[in-house]
């Protein structure tokens, strides 16, 4: 349902009402009328005729009209009578600030359940409980709580604390900023962040979003909407509770992985910050500064020390000094003291006055060796704190190139320092306090970039399984989840068994063996020939090197009949109560020159499905010692994996004559990937170690934890994976065969290529302008699709060796279903063989599946073929010469 009314309300009911100071009915008024609101402010309350002078109406049943906003400044338990009354009374939008919405209402449900069940059979959507209320500055419309008001500006601010809300508008206020939205959606039982995302993506008014996050409550809702709003708006996130980690086991995670919270962010394409001072500095330098366009950092500077703390926060945070060329370090000696480095950082020297920062920033605009600029400055007698700052202000307003660059100031100091601070915020230049928050807010900007690009970058992907594989897989699982006991619901298999499982998917293992005791241990290592490794295996010693549970490189009889029992004889002695299952018996891997890392996948609490990987080792602690990322991967994701693991020291790779070949290591992570996307029975997987030795990889040990699963398989991953159900071949009018699929990141080169052959003339009727030759970036948006929301088909002639695409169709749904927008290309010379028939029958499926109310387009009066084909497939047709457009509906429920 949409939210118009929440956000271009014309009439407000406030109940609760006070008359008394500080109660919450009584701010919420005073902020109505101290706001400008020009709508109409109806106060209910029993015991009042009026408060602030507006009169006041005993009851909801009593109301003259209809409110767009009944804000409820009410206690928990009057909330259950009250919106029944709102729901008889027609009321669309219910904010509610209590708190103890929480409490029991009977036995079945809470008081917020009851309320929203009530809301949900009326239509009424609800903001909160727990809100502080809404602010739009814009509108001069401010039904909060909060005692500070903000002006209006470019950035929307959505936020599940009341506290964290207030905090931020006071330091808003103090800068300067203002917002287009500020909303405060409380627990979110109703109206969450994805709809509010959704909104803000297509309001003018919003430039950037910022988030404070608690949790999530719905992962795949959140993950759809943040990175369809990402590829139009900044997103920044100050998620809480990093520390928060509560004692999971592989059977039981009631909290999510804060490090999943973190590759979700970065996956939808937004910025996270660690706490509310980067926030800050981050809502600073995005709203100051231009799309960053390289992550080369020049440093001027009167001090080295602080230009030091500078470069070292650069290179923790993994950012980049940019290099200076012959010709400028050159020129800046022309103008520089001898005693100057003649390298970046540019030192000034102690003595620098104003005029040397200008003529050295002068020489840095005139280059093309870097990309963004910190300008610091230490308090000198020599060059006056705020005189060196107009100065500074003037060169850059008269340079013609400074746009161009990012430009970040660092004026240290507290009163000498403030009004040059103040001078550099009133020219919206971003200006910090210390070296490391400028360096914090310019790599801010650099990560922006990064997710900005993982966004749009153009996957790759390895050949998905066949269905044959995917068959005997789920046989095999079934077979396993068929035998978990009633007092488990769970069963976990170590790596003599898993095998079975990776050897369905072609995945390197090294084959294993069981055995119950030494003889037995000696009879397999002769079949499998020497040297071999003998392990301990119990369910119950997490960690086999506790008691020296792994022997390595056994070369004959003897070597393995002492080692299998000096590891049977340290259990008993150490972990007498354990279960002994016996040895498991492997020929020995060749591990010079490999490197071993761990591959894991755990079931997250809200984002379901994660793959990390790491060094592991029998202590490894996975919330810092891994990066993770979500499922599906494609080679590109598996990648950026690869490289933060790398970057962040997770992974160490060491020096080898053989390399690890990463190419490898991504398709096999991308492998794993598409075993968890295909089943859900596998609950966690964990590799450890998997070793890589040049091109080779190998599951040297492994084990997987199996339950059993109900319902839509997809439905328990954040994003949703490429649809392969909706793949079909079909047959054309000339019995040509097409594959008729969704569109896949990787169809972007042959999407390039359909479009060439599309005559201008139709593109035209297409999009209703001139297009030009598309982008990366455009293609992107064409192909990466969320297909949780969004879809597209392609029709792929199947007479080539390489995908030729000759028709797309494409649909758009909004967020509550209730329309779907649509729109076909053919290729221009291929007109006529039945192909849009077959697109729109395609897309009109697709809808009734999802069960969307009706499908709408829209065209030009002279698009004969696509008016007659849409009135054949039965849509109302709506032709406005006048306007030069024609509308086309077709509705799927009433």
């Amino acid at each position: 349902m949409s939210l118009d009314t929440l956000f271009k309300p014309t009439s407000i009911a406030v109940i609760g009402a006070s008359i008394k100071p500080h109660r919450a009915g009584s701010v919420v008024i005073k902020n109505l009328l101290l706001g400008g609101y020009q709508g109409t402010i109806l106060p209910v309350h029993p015991k009042y005729k009026s408060v602030n002078g507006i009169l006041c109406y005993r009851a909801v049943s009593e109301l003259p009209l209809k409110p767009d906003i009944a804000i409820l400044c009410t206690k928990g338990e009057r909330n259950v009578d009250l919106f029944n009354d709102l729901a008889v009374s027609g009321v669309k939008t219910v904010i509610v600030m209590a708190s103890d919405m929480g409490l029991a209402f009977d036995e079945h449900c809470t008081l917020e359940q009851q309320c929203l069940q009530i809301a949900q059979q009326s239509g009424m959507r609800v903001l909160g409980p727990n809100s502080l209320g809404i602010l739009l500055p814009w509108q001069n419309f401010n039904a909060s709580f909060s005692p500070v008001d903000c002006k209006p500006g470019k950035l929307a601010f959505i936020s599940q604390s009341s506290a964290v809300c207030t905090t931020i508008l006071d330091w808003a206020n103090d800068k300067s900023i203002g917002f287009s939205a500020f909303l405060s959606i409380g627990s979110g039982l109703d109206i969450d962040f994805d709809e509010l995302l959704d909104y803000l993506a297509r309001d003018s008014k919003t430039e950037s979003i910022l988030l404070y996050v608690d949790s999530i409550r719905d992962a795949r809702r959140f993950m759809s909407a943040a990175r369809a709003a990402s590829r139009n708006r900044r997103i920044l996130v100050l998620k809480a509770g990093r520390h928060n980690l509560m004692n999971r086991s592989q059977t039981d995670q009631s909290a999510s992985f804060d490090i999943v919270y973190d590759s979700a962010i970065q996956r939808a394409g937004m910025l996270r910050v660690n706490n509310t001072h980067e926030l800050f500095a981050a809502v600073e330098t995005l709203t100051h500064s231009v799309p960053l366009r390289g992550e080369r950092l020049a440093v001027i500077t009167n001090g080295i020390g602080p230009a030091n703390m500078a470069l070292d926060s650069l290179t923790d945070r993994g950012g980049k000094i940019a290099e200076l060329s012959e010709a400028t370090i050159t020129k800046l000696s022309s103008v520089l003291p001898n005693a100057w480095p003649k390298s970046n950082p540019i030192d000034l020297v102690g003595d620098a006055t104003a005029k040397r920062y200008c003529d050295a920033l002068n020489v840095v605009l005139d280059s093309d060796d870097v990309d963004a600029i910190l300008i610091m400055h230490s308090p000198s007698a020599t060059a006056d704190s705020q005189q060196t700052a107009s100065d500074v202000i003037a060169t850059l307003q008269n340079h013609p190139k400074s746009k161009r660059f990012n430009i970040l100031t660092n004026w240290s100091g507290e009163a000498t320092a403030k009004e040059a601070r103040l001078l550099f915020t009133n020219h919206g230049i971003p200006t910090y306090r210390t070296p490391e928050s400028a360096v914090t807010a310019f790599m801010h900007l650099v990560e922006y970039r990064r997710n900005q690009w993982q966004l749009m970058e153009t996957p790759t992907t390895t050949d998905s399984y066949t269905t044959e594989q995917l068959s005997k897989a789920h046989e095999w699982l079934a077979s396993h989840v068929e035998s978990i006991s009633e007092e488990r619901n769970f069963t976990q298999l170590e790596s003599h068994v898993c095998e079975q499982l990776f050897d369905l998917f072609n995945l390197p293992t090294l084959p294993t063996w069981l055995a119950h005791d030494p003889t037995e241990a000696i009879h397999l290592a002769e079949n499998i020939g020497y040297p071999v490794t003998v392990k301990l295996r119990s369910p119950d010693i997490a960690h086999k090197s506790d008691i020296h549970g792994v022997m390595l490189n056994l070369r004959d009889a003897n070597e393995v009949s002492s080692a299998a029992q000096s590891i049977l004889d340290r259990t008993q002695l150490s972990y007498p109560n354990a279960r002994i299952e016996g040895l498991t018996v492997q020929q020995m891997a060749k591990v010079a020159g490999g490197q071993e890392i761990r591959v894991k996948m755990v079931t997250d609490a809200t984002f379901g499905p994660a793959i990390f990987i790491g060094q592991g080792g029998s202590d490894w602690k996975i919330e810092k010692e891994a990066v993770t990322a979500l499922p599906p991967l494609n080679m590109a994701l598996a990648r950026y994996l690869i490289i933060n693991a790398i970057n962040k020291g997770t992974i160490r790779f060491q020096q080898s004559p053989n390399p690890v070949n990463l190419a490898n290591l991504a398709q096999f992570l991308v492998k794993i990937s598409q075993i968890v996307v295909a089943c859900p029975e596998i609950h966690e997987l964990d590799i450890h170690p998997l070793l890589l030795n040049g091109d080779d990889i190998t599951i040297l040990d492994a084990s997987v934890v199996i339950k059993g699963y109900e319902g839509e398989p997809q439905a328990r991953l954040a994003i949703r994976p490429y649809p392969t159900e909706m793949e079909e071949i079909i047959t054309l009018k000339d019995g040509s065969s097409i594959s008729l699929r969704p569109i896949r990141p990787e169809d972007e080169p042959y999407h390039a290529d359909f479009i060439k052959n599309v005559t201008k003339e139709d593109l035209y009727k297409r999009f209703f302008s001139d297009v030009g030759e598309f982008n990366h970036e455009a293609l992107a948006n064409l192909t990466q699709i969320d297909y949780d929301r969004e879809m597209a088909f392609v029709a792929v002639d199947l007479s080539y060796p390489t995908p030729h695409i000759i028709g797309v169709s494409r649909v758009l749904v909004t967020p509550d279903n209730s329309d779907a927008e649509f729109a076909i290309l053919i290729r221009s010379d291929l007109k006529g063989k039945g192909l849009g028939r077959v697109l729109m029958n395609k897309i009109i499926d697709y809808c009734k599946g999802k069960n969307t109310r009706q499908i709408s387009g829209m065209t030009m009066p002279t698009n004969r073929g696509m008016l007659t084909l849409a009135q054949k497939l039965g849509f109302e047709l709506d032709v406005q010469f006048e306007d030069g457009v024609a509308d086309m509906v077709l509705v799927l429920a009433r």
